[in-house]
């Protein structure tokens, strides 16, 4: 069960370099409308998390387990919460102003 750590800890160093390199050659103008749409994909990443802290907790390093769960549980809330901030500051551009 070890090195089924390793493989994530090496899975999700790659995957933060591919999405970085992903969003940095977006354009611009198209950030808040991928920033709503990713806001489904935190949800399942908080999914995730939750689901591999509770298999790690089992193991011997269960206080490491613990610490890195939540950290991922509290990122990937702190994204989804911006998200809806994000898409609601948009949707408010797109209201016409009473006069």
């Amino acid at each position: 069960m070890e090195y089924l750590a390793y493989i994530l800890v090496g899975l999700f160093i790659v995957l933060t370099i591919v999405g970085y390199l992903l969003i940095n050659n977006v354009p611009s103008l198209l950030h808040t409308p991928l920033m709503s749409g990713m806001n489904a994909l935190s949800g399942i990443i908080i999914t995730g998390a939750l689901i591999t802290t509770a298999v790690f907790l089992k193991e011997e390093n269960a206080f490491f387990a613990a610490m890195l769960g939540g950290l991922a549980i509290v990122s990937a809330s702190i994204n989804v919460v911006g998200g809806f901030l994000v898409t609601d500051r948009m949707l408010k551009m797109f209201k016409k102003r009473n006069r």
